[in-house]
């Protein structure tokens, strides 16, 4: 019983999340983080962008393993058409929360597929929306101070100590943590890359 892959696995990424979630399905992976510039492009959407980081995160590991499935993955949270990135501090962070207390938003997981010797290559935009209950000033200087926010896009994660402020989720949980599993694993059974065993 288990999954098998038809051929090497490589993830694009060195995100614990994405790690964690990969080997939660008892995937078998190398892991070869992509080193891009995430800077955003005049006129570029967030959808555009996470697909463009996705596909060059995993075109830089496919093109030097070409009889590999490659997976890249970028994820990234919009409050009313702002971006939120990583926050550096924890000013930072609390004025992220502030934003994205008592409302929604959106988190977008661009993911790439790519097998070079195949010429296979799978792009997809995922998105969810996430509902925050009302955040105090006290519970934001707490979790300001437990360090969890600082590599977390939006400033918080959906499966640690950020989730006790999300009301609801719309969409992909896994997507929220940074890979929508559901949709990914599609992918991967669709090109034949893994097939499920009895």
């Amino acid at each position: 019983m288990g999954i098998t892959i038809s051929g090497r696995l490589i993830l694009a990424s060195a995100s614990p999340r994405r790690i964690e979630l990969l080997k939660l399905m008892g995937l078998d992976f190398d892991i070869m983080p992509g080193n891009i510039d995430e800077t955003f492009r005049p006129g570029e959407t967030a959808q555009a962008h996470v697909l463009r980081l996705s596909e060059e995160k995993a075109l830089s590991a496919a093109l030097r393993h070409p009889d590999a499935w490659v997976l890249g993955a970028d994820t990234i949270v919009v409050v009313s058409g702002e971006i939120l990135g990583k926050p550096r501090s924890p000013a930072e962070a609390t004025e992220m929360l502030e934003k994205l207390s008592d409302r929604t938003h959106e988190v977008f997981t661009g993911f790439c597929i790519i097998r070079q010797d195949r010429g296979v290559r799978i792009r997809e935009v995922v998105g969810s929306a996430v509902i925050f209950r009302e955040i105090t000033p006290d519970e934001m200087a707490w979790y300001t101070g437990t360090g969890e926010p600082y590599d977390k896009a939006g400033a918080y994660a959906v499966q640690g100590m950020g989730s006790c402020f999300i009301r609801e989720i719309c969409g992909s949980c896994t997507n929220v943590m940074g890979l929508p599993l559901c949709e990914v694993v599609d992918a991967l059974k669709r090109v034949k890359a893994i097939h499920f065993e009895k």
